[in-house]
C-alpha cells in the first residue's frame, strides 16, 4: 500500500487523487468531443481568445494554419505536447480540415501564453509515432474509466493522456491503430532565416 494519503491502491496498480480527477476531466471532455460535436464547434472562438491571452491552459494551445486553396490562416484549439527537444501535435481525427492544410503547408504557428512561434511539421510514420505513443505513456496508469468511455475508436490526444499521467492501451498495436485514426505530427521549431 502506498504511504502517501493522496494514493491509494486501485487493482494491482496505485493511483493518485490528482490521477483520479484527471480521469474524471479527460472522461467530462471526451464525452463532449465525441457525443456532442456542435459544442465544442460553439465554444471554439471562445477558447481561441482564451488561449491567445497570457494565462495557462495545460495542454492547450491555439494552432494556425494556412489554408492549403485558400491560403487563408485559421487557427484552432489542440492539445500540444512540448517535450522539450520535440514537440508533437495529434489530430483527433484523421477527418479534421487542419491536418489537410498542415500535411500541405508543412508549418504550424503555436500560440501559447500570448507568446506566438512558428514550427516546421512533418507527420509521423504510424509505426514511428505508435512507438513514441507507447513509450510516452506506459509509466503512468491505464484509465478503465476513459477506455470506457471513448472505446476503442476516438481517443483523446497524447498530449491530454500525458498532461494527466494516463494511458488507454496497453499493447503497441493499439497505439499504432490509434495513429492510423489519429494522424501524429512532430514540430520542431523553424530555424531562422
Amino acid at each position: 500500500m502506498a504511504s502517501d494519503p493522496a494514493t491509494f491502491l486501485f487493482g494491482d496498480e496505485t493511483v493518485s487523487i490528482r490521477q483520479r480527477f484527471g480521469e474524471l476531466v479527460v472522461a467530462t471532455f471526451a464525452i463532449a468531443f465525441t457525443r456532442t460535436p456542435w459544442l465544442i464547434r460553439l465554444l471554439n472562438p471562445v477558447m481561441s481568445r482564451f488561449l491567445a491571452s497570457r494565462l495557462p491552459a495545460g495542454p492547450n494551445v491555439l494552432v494556425t494554419v494556412r489554408g492549403r486553396r485558400s491560403g487563408v490562416a485559421r487557427s484552432f484549439p489542440a492539445a500540444f505536447l512540448d517535450l522539450g527537444g520535440r514537440c508533437l501535435l495529434q489530430s483527433a481525427s484523421d477527418q479534421v480540415g487542419w491536418l489537410c492544410n498542415l500535411r500541405v503547408s508543412g508549418e504550424a504557428v503555436i500560440t501559447r501564453r500570448g507568446h506566438a512561434e512558428t514550427f516546421e511539421a512533418t507527420e509521423l510514420t504510424l509505426e514511428t509515432a505508435g512507438h513514441l505513443l507507447y513509450e510516452l505513456l506506459t509509466p503512468f496508469p491505464r484509465s478503465r474509466l476513459i477506455r470506457a468511455v471513448v472505446g476503442p475508436v476516438d481517443r483523446p490526444p497524447v498530449a491530454v493522456l500525458h498532461y494527466f499521467r494516463l494511458r488507454l492501451d496497453e499493447k503497441l498495436d493499439e497505439y499504432i491503430a490509434t495513429c492510423r485514426r489519429q494522424p501524429v505530427f512532430e514540430l520542431r521549431p523553424r530555424a531562422n532565416g
